[in-house]
Formats: structure tokens, C-alpha cells, sequence
């Protein structure tokens, strides 16, 4: 199962340079957005979480739908059934452990990005909203099969995300408080 990890970890280093390219484009819009809004007294938005994380979704979309041939799920792939990918074979293994790798990140970046949605519920919902937008995407474009397996390990993996985002805000704000004192 590992070497199945690491050889579509390897292939999707591939997508990085879109997603730096991406970050270019995001950095460049987001710092003219920034100074309008500084000219008009407004907070500037955080541009370093925002380009990582729209970087980050870029990447996510050249893996899950770019890179899949046209018809590689033939519209018809619905598949409802719970945690029918594990246990089949090493490979579909490994494609759980992935898909729940493959969205840590996005736990991570989201609230980052968004001050005002570093809760659980906010980060919850919104990683169910993206993995059902790819799935949904997957299926209407027969680039792949919808799989509620799919749904429910990238939700984990954005929980697990989550969790380390709010481990690594708590140690900021204790070196933050002990500067302070």
C-alpha cells in the first residue's frame, strides 16, 4: 500500500508548478484588492493564507479532475456505499489513505484564510461542500465516479487538518503571550 502512496504523491508533485503559477496570479490580485481596501480604511486581507489556500485548491483541482482522461467515470459511476473502497486490494487502500491526506491541508489553510470561520462547524461544512462540489464535478463530467467513501475521507482529512491548525494557533498565541511578558 505505501508504494502506491508514494508513487501518486510523486505524480502529483507534477501539478505544482500550476498551482505556484496560480499563486502568482492570486498574490498579484489580492495586493491591488489590498490596497484599495487600505485606501478606503478596511483591513487589508491576509494574502499569504489566501494565495496558499487558493494555490492549494488549484493543485486539488488539477489531481481530482484535470488529470482524469474524459470519460474515465463514464456518468454513470454513483457509488453509496460505505467504506466499500477499503479492504478490496493495496491500491483502493491506498486511495482512502490519500483522499484523506489529500484534504489535511485544506483543514489546515481554510481557517487560516478565514478569520471568521476558525470554528469546527465552519471548517466541517466546508470541507464537505468542496469534496461534494469534486465528486458532483467528477460524475457531470464523467472524469471520474462520485463516492460517498470519497466524501467521508477527505471530511476526515479536513477534520484532521482542522485539528492541526488549531494545535499549531495554540502554540502561536502561548510563544505570542510569552513574548509579551
Amino acid at each position: 500500500m505505501i508504494k502506491y502512496i508514494v508513487k501518486d504523491l510523486t505524480a502529483a508533485i507534477a501539478y505544482l508548478p500550476y498551482g505556484i503559477v496560480a499563486g502568482i496570479v492570486v498574490v498579484l490580485l489580492l495586493s491591488l484588492i489590498n490596497d484599495r481596501r487600505v485606501r478606503k480604511g478596511k483591513p487589508p486581507f491576509c494574502v499569504c493564507a489566501i494565495t496558499a489556500l487558493l494555490m492549494y485548491m488549484f493543485i486539488i483541482l488539477c489531481i481530482t479532475f484535470l488529470s482524469r482522461e474524459s470519460g474515465s467515470g463514464n456518468g454513470t459511476g454513483i457509488d453509496m456505499e460505505f467504506f466499500s473502497t477499503w479492504g478490496i486490494n493495496d491500491r483502493n487502500n491506498a486511495y482512502v489513505v490519500e483522499n484523506i491526506l489529500l484534504f489535511v491541508p485544506y483543514g489546515v489553510l481554510f481557517p487560516w484564510a478565514f478569520k471568521d470561520a476558525r470554528n469546527f462547524l465552519s471548517s466541517l461544512m466546508s470541507g464537505v461542500a468542496i469534496s461534494l462540489g469534486i465528486e458532483c464535478m467528477q460524475l457531470f463530467t464523467a472524469r471520474g465516479f462520485f463516492q460517498i467513501d470519497d466524501i467521508l475521507t477527505n471530511t476526515f482529512g479536513t477534520v484532521l487538518g482542522y485539528l492541526v491548525f488549531k494545535v499549531w494557533d495554540w502554540i502561536c498565541r502561548k510563544v505570542k503571550a510569552g513574548r509579551e511578558t
